[in-house]
């Protein structure tokens, strides 16, 4: 990759994200039921460099697409605070003038490629719309080119600009998706497990071409996804979710070469490798808990080789050092 800054775009301190799922009130009277609350993110913390990839990993449910929406302002925080580019995100609702100017900064591009894109539009008219909302062009003239560059950046002719979202194939879609991200010129994306509902050989297409606009345009991405070896081909810094807390943080060199939490050891090994082909290979055992009734202490200790009874217990600080942040008492 090209030099790049070491200027903080996107910082994430404390953030918590809890829902209310209890039923209707009346109901809960005549039955005698409390309240029932899920914390879906629980004190979630990082920091993303300019020009670099922060990924998060963890199996589903562990709360990564909800702190994605949360990033770029689909969900508010219940607590916590969000900076881009030193906007603090949460205050006043985002309604503050800075957040405006910064919204045209920040895209998403979501996991499925079809249900993103309005059916009834044209492919011109989809990417188009960012550059409407946002005056980026000056004519009618000016919009047709800033689109046909768009596709053609994206690996699309742009006749393909008259045709409708069905007319595509699954990777054709995604890169539709791309180029409508990139039509407002955007600094930072969330990408929410884009590559998911694609099969493995345009996958590698779409993450190389992702890769390769990073590059050309400077990008910064936040990159969710449960795939490890596809956080591993993207992202420069990771961190591993587990029941809405982040378990360990590490660039990706540290993480895939020593991982230090049970966690993030679990997920490794399950995933295929060729020089581990005599090895015996531990499966990934039990699901995650139930969110709304956690396990106390560490949420994670049932499904932990190494628990303890003080894991039952206490919920593990986070602790950081040269090799990044763990939440671990016996890691």
């Amino acid at each position: 990759m090209n030099a790049m800054s070491e200027e903080t775009l996107v910082e994430v301190q404390d953030l918590r994200r809890v829902f209310d799922v209890s039923k209707p009130w009346l109901t809960r009277t005549l039955e005698r039921r409390p309240k029932e609350l899920l914390m879906a993110v629980d004190d979630v913390s990082f920091t993303i460099t300019k020009g670099q990839t922060f990924g998060l990993v963890g199996e589903s449910g562990s709360g990564k697409s909800t702190v994605a929406k949360m990033v770029v302002g689909l969900l508010p925080a219940t607590n916590g605070v969000i900076r881009i580019d030193d906007v603090n995100m949460t205050v006043s609702g985002g309604k503050t003038q800075e957040m405006r100017r910064l919204r045209r900064r920040i895209q998403m591009i979501f996991q499925d490629p079809y249900a993103s894109l309005d059916p009834r539009w044209r492919v011109e008219d989809i990417i188009a719309e960012p550059i409407h909302a946002f005056d980026l062009a000056n004519s009618k003239a000016e919009v047709i080119e800033q689109v046909d560059q768009l596709l053609t950046v994206v690996g699309l002719d742009p006749a393909d600009g008259r045709k409708f979202p069905h007319e595509f194939s699954g990777g054709q879609r995604q890169r539709i998706c791309i180029a409508r991200a990139l039509a407002s010129k955007p600094e930072f994306i969330v990408c929410d497990e884009p590559t998911s509902a694609l099969d493995v050989s345009v996958q590698a297409q779409i993450l190389n071409l992702m890769r390769d606009l990073q590059d050309e345009f400077g990008l910064t991405y936040l990159f969710i996804s449960h795939d490890l070896s596809v956080i591993r081909h993207m992202a420069t810094h990771i961190g591993v979710m587990y029941l809405g807390r982040l378990v360990e943080v590490a660039t990706a060199q540290d993480l895939f070469k020593a991982p230090r939490h049970p966690y993030t050891q679990m997920l490794l090994n399950a995933v295929p490798d060729l020089d581990m082909v005599e090895k015996e290979r531990k499966p990934v055992e039990g699901e995650i808990p139930n969110p709304i009734n956690p396990p106390s202490g560490c949420t994670f200790h049932p499904r932990c080789p190494l628990a303890t009874e003080r894991c039952t217990r206490e919920i593990p600080q986070a602790r950081s050092d040269e090799k990044g942040t763990l939440t671990c008492h016996n890691a």
